[in-house]
C-alpha cells in the first residue's frame, strides 16, 4: 500500500490516452530541432576543420620556402 502511494507521487498515467497527444507533439518538435542543430554543428565543424587544414598546409609551405631561401 505504501509503495503504491509513493509511486503515485512520481508517476501519472492518464485514463484518457488523448492527453498524450500534446506531449508527443512537443517531443517530436524538440527531437526534430535537436537533429537539425546536431547536423548544423557537424557541417560547421567540417568547414572549420577544412579551413584549419588549409591554414596548416599554408604555414608548412611557407616554412619550407623560408628554409629553401635561407
Amino acid at each position: 500500500m505504501l509503495e503504491h502511494y509513493i509511486l503515485s507521487l512520481f508517476l501519472y498515467f492518464p485514463e484518457d490516452k488523448s492527453e498524450y497527444i500534446p506531449a508527443v507533439f512537443s517531443f517530436v518538435i524538440f527531437l526534430i530541432g535537436a537533429i537539425v542543430v546536431m547536423r548544423l554543428i557537424i557541417v560547421v565543424s567540417k568547414k572549420e576543420a577544412s579551413k584549419a587544414k588549409e591554414l596548416e598546409e599554408k604555414i608548412l609551405n611557407d616554412q619550407t620556402e623560408d628554409k629553401k631561401n635561407s
